[in-house]
């Protein structure tokens, strides 16, 4: 079988376009279209329709995805293995990992990693948490590092790293600080200041979201509603959504600085996990498993 054809067919399942895929490979959209047909005539199974220049997988291609990249994997590791009989740790890694990781988390590590390994070709794609997962669990991706989801797939592996706890935000100005002691970063109220803050408009991550799941399910606990003005999955345009006044939020205490108020309340806490998804039965290249340590251990 060839391995030229099984890597075009992964690249044109996931970019689901033949000139995406050329443009990526560097060829021609024939040459790219040779050679899926090649394929399908091996497989003797059509693998895309072709809808309205749309470009579907059929029942076929879809079982075949997760063969298709189990050899290339198998491939890759091969490789990986020979280079390590001289010591060297190489090939691609691509990782998933948020914003909020990726600015707050990472970067020591990575600098480690790049200066540690230099041969592998490191690649970050930074997307939601969410996505993330389905692209582990799709086999789209082998490692991501993010907010580790509330209930996980059954086909994943999950490890937590970093415990992320989260502290209720204001503006400095907000009104709620006028009757409560506290300095310009810190301020104490009682549970039932909290049910008159959510009478203020709040800035919260998208329904859908593991924190907004987890911070759902903080308020609901205390039977208090919230008054959801703006959604944004972006840690950092919240913060300054806040700091202007345009709502109070529940944030990573890591992002409180002097334009914030952070308010201790008394019976409330939320926190969150970050850390590493894999999947169950994919076997993780070297260049995976060095920052899988890497990171574990740093």
């Amino acid at each position: 079988m060839d391995i030229p054809s099984i890597e075009t067919f992964l690249i044109v399942a996931n970019k689901q376009s033949f000139s995406l895929a050329a443009e990526k490979l560097f060829l021609t959209q024939p040459a790219i279209s040779k050679r899926i047909a090649a394929l399908e005539n091996e497989l003797n199974y059509k693998l895309f329709d072709r809808i309205r220049k749309k470009i579907i997988l059929t029942q076929a291609g879809k079982l075949f995805v997760p063969t298709a990249q189990r050899i290339i994997d198998e491939l890759e590791a091969g490789k990986n293995s020979l280079a390590e009989m001289n010591g060297i740790v190489c090939g691609e890694l691509l990782i998933a990992t948020s914003h909020h990781i990726g600015l707050h988390h990472l970067p020591p590590v990575l600098k480690h990693y790049v200066s540690q390994y230099p041969q592998v070709d490191l690649k970050l794609d930074f997307i939601n948490s969410e996505a993330a997962c389905q692209a582990v669990e799709s086999a789209k991706i082998e490692l991501a590092i993010i907010t580790l989801p509330n209930k996980p797939s059954s086909c994943l592996t999950i490890k937590k790293i970093w415990s992320d706890p989260l502290s209720i935000a204001v503006h400095n100005n907000h009104p709620i600080l006028k009757s409560n002691k506290g300095t310009k970063l810190k301020a104490r109220l009682e549970l039932e200041d909290l049910q008159s803050l959510a009478k203020f408009p709040a800035i919260f991550p998208g329904k859908g979201t593991y924190t907004r799941e987890r911070l759902d399910k903080c308020f609901s606990d205390l039977g208090i509603e919230l008054q959801i003005k703006l959604s944004n999955n972006y840690l950092e345009t919240i913060k300054m959504m806040v700091s202007v006044g345009l709502g109070w939020s529940v944030l990573p205490a890591t992002l409180i600085d002097d334009s914030l108020t952070s308010i201790n309340v008394s019976g409330f806490s939320a926190n969150r996990s970050l850390g590493i998804v894999t999947h169950k039965d994919r076997t993780l290249s070297q260049a995976a498993q060095k920052m899988v340590k890497l990171i574990s251990n740093h």
